[in-house]
């Protein structure tokens, strides 16, 4: 085993960053053009991290973008339904969050085209091409297996995961700790006779959207680049599947507990990865496992606190909109926030969110609001070819400050990529939106997580 542990990274689409500088007032207000919220283009470009003695990269790239295993389907649903599936994941993930909540433990995992993120990886002995929608709100990994008719299975672009054309698949027997510890966590679901024969770990996951997967509790190779492989990797094979879903494959879930990809890993990686979330979809981010190789270099940390297994949260301090903070007192941040990759805009706790939405609004005066369905500070930018838009930066406990990108941190469709969670002592959720171009390191055995900027 290398002495280092090697970084393992998957590449995704994106957009250039935008430049930035000048005067003082551009350090506070920056100049958009409008073709920044046309329809990205239709191309991809093959953008690769360097490869080195600790680096391997293989592709991960927006779920709609053009670098994307499938086409965009003429039924694709709209931003509005996007939100609404969004809205649903995280009011679900904050009530797991709540302190004074008590529930089954069931995962929100990959809503439905919620501006997610997906990565190719192998699966089985030969490998074989799986494209996994990443999740750190989440933990168990699962494919949709073959046998499985389109009662029991939704449409997905490529072939079913055939375990019996695989050398190297087990399903998990059901007297065993695996299995045990399966039920422990929450994810256990009735064993079932399988077709050689004796009791198989059964799985059974139910998100807060309605969707939901079970099936067998299975070990397997994960190759995750040419010459890079999980052995006897854990994950879902399943056979059942409903709720509204995309064409992906399955989910690679990234949470902290023992069922993820993260922590099957930890004596290799060491417990650590990162990403940096593309602003858009036709350039080059990355996921990676393991720590970076130049360490903190470049990163501004805060405390990690881990009351949940699943879920990474962090205290947010205060928010400054135009080089200004906005007035709001510590107890609104009371409650921690969870970040979150699957989570599409920002969840602010009332108070936080109400002295945001005020300060935003003001300072974007210029241009006329409109109605929308699920954001309630959206704009009309017609007739304007450059937009004004103030920077906006998140600061967490220990002073780490994050300027969000603009626009494309801080906007989404003309819209704050923000909106309200609930009352000031409940838990809060960073979203995707707001770590655009951001590498987010989740440092597990330090306790911290770090944010570094311009990384995509």
């Amino acid at each position: 085993m290398a002495s280092l542990p090697l970084l393992v990274c998957f590449i995704l689409c994106t957009y250039n960053s935008l430049a930035h500088g000048g005067n003082e007032e551009e350090h506070v207000l920056v100049a958009v053009p409008t073709s920044r919220y046309s329809e990205p283009a239709a191309t991809c470009s093959t953008s690769w991290l360097d490869e080195g003695s600790n680096t391997v990269s293989v592709p991960l790239v927006h779920r709609h973008g053009p670098c994307a295993p499938s086409t965009r389907s003429s039924d694709e649903p709209s931003l509005s339904e996007r939100l609404r599936r969004s809205r649903a994941r995280s009011k679900y993930i904050m009530s797991r969050a709540s302190k004074s909540n008590v529930s089954i433990p069931t995962h929100l995992g990959g809503s439905v085209d919620s501006l997610e993120y997906v990565v190719t990886v192998g699966l089985g002995t030969p490998a074989v091409s799986q494209v996994l929608l990443i999740d750190t709100g989440s933990d168990l990994s699962w494919v949709q297996c073959a046998p499985c008719n389109s009662t029991t299975c939704y449409p997905q672009k490529d072939p079913l995961f055939d375990p019996s054309r695989s050398s190297t698949y087990a399903p998990i027997p059901c007297n065993t700790d695996a299995c045990r510890d399966l039920t422990r966590d929450g994810y256990g679901s009735d064993c079932t006779s399988g077709s050689g024969g004796g009791a198989q770990c059964g799985y059974a996951i139910t998100y807060g959207d309605g969707s939901q997967t079970t099936g067998v509790y299975s070990n397997e190779t994960l190759t995750m680049a040419p010459g890079v492989t999980v052995k006897d990797f854990h994950f879902g094979c399943g056979h059942d599947q409903d709720g509204p879903n995309d064409k992906y494959d399955g989910l690679l879930g990234l949470g902290g507990a023992p069922e993820s990809l993260v922590v099957q890993t930890s004596s290799v990686y060491g417990g650590a990865f990162s990403y940096c979330l593309p602003a858009a979809n036709d350039q080059a981010g990355f996921l990676a496992l393991g720590a970076p190789v130049n360490d903190a270099s470049g990163f501004v940390f805060t405390p990690m606190v881990r009351e949940q297994q699943t879920f990474y949260v962090v205290n947010m301090t205060g928010i400054t909109v135009g080089g200004e903070p906005i007035d709001v007192p510590p107890s609104a941040f009371s409650g921690g926030m969870i970040i979150d990759s699957g989570t599409v805009v920002t969840e602010l706790q009332h108070t936080a969110y109400a002295a945001l939405q005020a300060a935003f609004r003001k300072a974007m005066a210029a241009y006329p609001l409109l109605p929308n369905g699920e954001l309630d500070t959206c704009y009309n930018f017609t007739g304007h070819s450059n937009v004004t838009v103030p920077r906006v930066a998140l600061t967490f406990s220990g002073g780490a400050t994050v300027d969000l990108d603009v626009p494309d941190g801080i906007l989404l469709d003309n819209c704050l990529a923000f909106q309200e969670a609930g009352p000031d002592n409940q838990p809060g959720i960073l979203g995707n939106v707001n770590q655009r171009t951001l590498e987010v390191l989740y440092d597990v055995g330090h306790g911290r997580v770090g944010f570094g900027a311009d990384a995509c």
